[in-house]
C-alpha cells in the first residue's frame, strides 16, 4: 500500500502534470504543424519548383520485377519534408519561448529611496557613538 500512496504522490505533484500536459499539447501542435507543411507550404514549394511532389521523391536502386514487385528506392522526398516539418516546430517553438521569456522578464530594478530624516539622523547618532569607543 505504500507503493501506491507514493506513486499517487508522485503523479499528483506539480511537475509531472505540467510534463504530460506539455507532451500532449506538444504533440497536438506537432500534427498541426506537419498538416501545415504537408497540405499549405509543401504544395506551394513544389509549384514553384517546377510542380514537384516532394513525398514522391526517390532513387531507384533496383528495379520492379516482372510482377511488379520489389523496387527498392530511397525516399528522399520524404525526407525533405520531414527536414521542413522540424524546421518549421523548431521556428514556433523559438518564437513561444522567446515571447514567454520576453513576458516573465522583471522590471529593472529602480534605485532605492532616499533615506528619511530619522534614519539619517539616527545613522548619525550610530556612528558618532561608535566614534567615542
Amino acid at each position: 500500500m505504500a507503493v501506491v500512496q507514493e506513486f499517487k504522490d508522485f503523479a499528483m505533484k506539480g511537475n509531472v502534470v505540467d510534463l504530460a500536459v506539455g507532451v500532449i499539447i506538444g504533440g497536438a501542435f506537432g500534427k498541426i504543424i506537419s498538416a501545415m507543411v504537408d497540405k499549405v507550404l509543401m504544395p506551394i514549394i513544389g509549384m514553384i519548383m517546377g510542380g514537384v511532389d516532394f513525398t514522391n521523391l526517390k532513387v531507384v536502386l533496383a528495379s520492379a520485377g516482372a510482377d511488379g514487385k520489389g523496387e527498392v528506392s530511397v525516399g528522399y522526398g520524404f525526407f525533405i519534408q520531414t527536414v521542413i516539418d522540424f524546421l518549421i516546430v523548431a521556428l514556433c517553438l523559438f518564437v513561444v519561448i522567446k515571447a514567454m521569456n520576453s513576458a516573465k522578464k522583471k522590471p529593472a530594478p529602480t534605485a532605492p529611496a532616499e533615506p528619511t530624516e530619522d534614519i539619517m539622523l539616527l545613522r548619525q547618532i550610530r556612528d558618532s557613538l561608535k566614534n567615542k569607543q
